[in-house]
Order: C-alpha cells, then structure tokens, then sequence
C-alpha cells in the first residue's frame, strides 16, 4: 500500500515540476512564430490540463479517510502514472 502523505507530497514536487516547464514553455512560445506559437498554445492547453487532473487527485488523496485511502490507493496510483505519462508525451513535443 502507497502511504497517503509521500503519495501527496509526491505529486506536489511533480505539479511544481510541471509548472516551471509550462512557465518556460510558455515564454519560449511567446518567442516563437505565428504557426509554432499556435501549436506551442495547443500543447501547453494539454499541460494545463493533466497538471489540473493531478492536482484534483491530489486534493482528493488528501480529504480522504484512512479506510477510503486504503482502497483507493492503487486506483490513484494508475491514474498518476497515466497523467505522468501524458505530461510527458506532451512536453516531449516541443523537445
């Protein structure tokens, strides 16, 4: 079983992680040209995006009981590592 308090403090070091890349991102997209600028936009939307899921399933770790962390557990840790793994594939792009 996944201990709630590291799980949380897990994905908080993670989303601040995400946040500077989606800050530098974003000003290398306000660099870029009209055509990339568009696509630099759509991919930092999906950032955006993954990076609110996470921290809405961190919110949730939190708030929950003990009994309801046990069983919950294993389902957010799938779910983290789904949103970990798109974070990364859209982050990717722009490498």
């Amino acid at each position: 079983m996944i201990d709630r308090d590291a799980y949380v403090e897990k994905v908080k070091a993670t989303i601040d992680e995400w946040n500077a890349e989606i800050d530098k991102l974003q000003a290398n997209a306000q660099k870029a040209q009209a055509d990339a600028k568009i696509e630099y936009e759509k991919q930092l939307a999906e950032m955006r995006k993954q990076r609110d899921e996470a921290e809405a399933k961190m919110k949730q770790a939190q708030q929950a009981s003990d009994a309801a962390w046990d069983d919950m557990s294993k389902g957010f840790q799938a779910a983290w590592e789904n949103l970990s793994q798109s974070f990364q594939t859209a982050m990717n792009r722009f490498k």
